[in-house]
């Protein structure tokens, strides 16, 4: 017996869950204008139902295009350009964005006692329909606040990923030196970082912290703007929040200096993206 719903269905249950209050670590995109970005770094393995409207997505190596009914599959850290759409009858853009948390990515390597298959590319587009069934399972324990269970069907999705040759999504990969100070700032963007923060955290001294990120052709100045444009790219696309307060929340004290940092860095106005 075939368990799949109809496409229409299970993007009107996907769909729903943009007004879900317990969907914990859930993100709904929404855009009411065409808008780009470029060099968006993906900093976690995630997997994006697109909803309504169009999305292209450019990388080094791959060129990818998504119309709804589409999984757009990010499968390790990168960097991307992406172009959001919104369908031309209503006019808004809307994907879900399921972060594949480290939880549910430990708990699939643990499951798989198999050959790791290979790593496969950075993205993947796959079918909602094809998964329907595991992400059902996701969004009901998220409206029922059972994210124990929740976890465990995204580990079952990676689990499925990983048997279309997304073998990356297995791989736990040692983070740069560049990423761990990535990482640490975007758990606190507003902060007021300085070198001896990151010296006192990771246990080196400057002169090794210089040495290697010399080596990793990065420099702290730009880690810290990188990292708190992430947070607020991020910021822009899952809230409500008025452009001044994500200014604020990512450590830029003047709105029209964030504007221009964030231009510069994404080639798209911040206000472009239209959900504040």
């Amino acid at each position: 017996m075939d368990m799949r719903l109809p496409p229409d269905s299970l993007l009107a249950e996907m769909a729903s869950l943009a007004d879900c209050q317990r969907a914990d670590g859930y993100a709904c995109i929404t855009a009411r204008r065409e808008h780009g970005a470029s060099s968006v770094d993906i900093a976690q393995p995630q997997v994006a139902i697109l909803l309504q409207g169009r999305k292209q997505v450019r990388c080094a190596q791959q060129s990818l295009a998504f119309v709804p009914g589409d999984l757009f599959l990010i499968t390790r850290r990168c960097r991307i350009d992406v172009v959001n759409i919104p369908d031309p009858h209503s006019g808004v853009y809307l994907s879900a964005i399921v972060p594949l948390c480290a939880e549910a990515l430990a708990a699939a390597r643990v499951l798989w006692n198999e050959p790791l298959p290979g790593p496969g590319d950075a993205l993947g587009k796959l079918s909602l329909e094809d998964h329907g069934q595991t992400l059902r399972q996701w969004r009901h324990a998220l409206e029922q606040a059972r994210y124990t269970e929740a976890r465990l069907a995204l580990a079952s999705l990676v689990v499925a990923f990983c048997r279309r040759g997304h073998g990356s999504l297995l791989l736990a990969p040692e983070p740069s030196l560049g990423e761990r100070i990535r990482d640490l700032i975007a758990a606190q963007p507003e902060r007021d970082w300085q070198s001896r923060d990151f010296e006192q955290q990771l246990g080196v001294s400057g002169a090794t912290l210089r040495r290697r990120l010399a080596s990793e052709q990065a420099s702290m100045r730009e880690l810290i703007a990188d990292a708190r444009l992430a947070h607020a790219m991020n910021l822009l696309y899952t809230t409500r929040l008025p452009l001044k307060t994500v200014a604020a929340r990512v450590g830029y004290r003047s709105l029209g200096s964030f504007s221009k940092r964030f231009a510069a860095r994404y080639g798209l106005d911040p206000g472009a993206i239209g959900n504040s």
